[in-house]
Formats: C-alpha cells, sequence, structure tokens
C-alpha cells in the first residue's frame, strides 16, 4: 500500500467517525453518547476512536465542523457569484433557518445545543465554541466588507453588525429548531432581514 492510500485510508477512517459521532449525538444528545458508540457504528474498536480524536469532547467539536462543512462550501461558491449585499445576507439566513438538505450531517443544530452546553463545563469545549462562533461571524463580516469595498455601503461597524447579526440569527434558530409556533423559518427570515436593513442603512 501507498504511503497516498495510507493517508486516504485514514482520511476515510477519520471523516466515518465523524458522520457517525455527529449522527449518534444528533438522535441520543452527548450525554448520553459514548466513544464506545461511535466506534460500535463504525465497526471500530473505542481505542481506534480515541487515537484520531483523544477525548469526546474534542470529538462532539470536530463532529460540529464536520457537520457545518457543506454550509461554508455552499457559502465560498456563494460569495463567488455576483450578487448585492442584501441577497446574501437573505442567503445566510434562509440558509439557517431552512430544513437540511440530503448532503447534510443530521442533526447540526442540535450538535450545536449540546455545544454550547458543554462549553458551559469543560473548558476544551468552550475554546472550541469560541473558534466555531468566530468563523461565523468573521463569514457574515466578510459579506458586508466585501459590499463595502464595491460602494454598496459605506457608514457601518462590520465586526459589531456581524456579532449582531449572528447572534440574530442563532437565536431565531432555536426557536425554528424546536418548532416554535410563533417563529416559524419565514417569520425569522423577515425578522433578520429587517434588523439588516435597519442596520446597514447608514
Amino acid at each position: 500500500m501507498t504511503a497516498e492510500a495510507t493517508v486516504a485510508g485514514a482520511d476515510q477512517r477519520r471523516r466515518s467517525m465523524l458522520a457517525a459521532a455527529a449522527q449518534l449525538i444528533a438522535e441520543r444528545g452527548y450525554a448520553d453518547t459514548r466513544i464506545a458508540d461511535v466506534a460500535r457504528r463504525v465497526g471500530a474498536s473505542p481505542a481506534l476512536v480515541i487515537y484520531y480524536f483523544g477525548t469526546k469532547d474534542h470529538l462532539l467539536s470536530e463532529a460540529l465542523r464536520f457537520s457545518e462543512q457543506s454550509f461554508y462550501t455552499a457559502a465560498e461558491a456563494m460569495l463567488a457569484r455576483p450578487a448585492s449585499l442584501r441577497e446574501r445576507l437573505e442567503t445566510l439566513a434562509r440558509w439557517t433557518f431552512v430544513p437540511q438538505s440530503a448532503e447534510e450531517v443530521p442533526g447540526a443544530w442540535g450538535l450545536w445545543f449540546d455545544l454550547w452546553s458543554a462549553a458551559l463545563r469543560y473548558e476544551q469545549v468552550a475554546r472550541d465554541r469560541v473558534e466555531l462562533d468566530q468563523r461565523w461571524r468573521e463569514l457574515i463580516a466578510r459579506v458586508v466588507r466585501e459590499a463595502q469595498a464595491g460602494g454598496e455601503v459605506e457608514r457601518v461597524d462590520v465586526d459589531d453588525f456581524a456579532v449582531t447579526f449572528a447572534a440574530l440569527l442563532d437565536g431565531l434558530s432555536i426557536q425554528v429548531t424546536l418548532r416554535d409556533p410563533v417563529v416559524d423559518a419565514e417569520r425569522a427570515v423577515t425578522i433578520a432581514m429587517r434588523f439588516a436593513d435597519r442596520a446597514l442603512a447608514g
């Protein structure tokens, strides 16, 4: 077996473990998911899962990164196409609230709920939470900065907008995911874009 094949095989095993962890945590919750459960689902030993991820806390964070990858891949493709700032922000909002696609790992928002809860108690998860949330804010900030560079908007504190818009989308997503009878996906988009329109109007 070549070195390239060995690396590819290891990468595939790691991806399989991440997919299994994401699915199990979505099904059972973080507290009721064990390393042994992940190992059993992929036909590996618990020792091998620990070899790749070290701890269950780190596995949770990595599973969330894995589950989010299709979102950020789609975001990069969106940013490569011409569109107005409002269109791009509305696209991000809709992607945040609509049901997941067939290509996505199930239960991404459930993973976020577990991550936020675990971050209150575990230092490593807390550090990972900061990194993951910052990636989300930086994507929003990038969208606005590109619009600024094109002269579409001028007087706006980009970082402040990104923090606020991300927090608003996250909060609304909780209501949508929990099927709140007052806040469905369409209403969440309307609320988010009303804020964006006002904040970016100058």
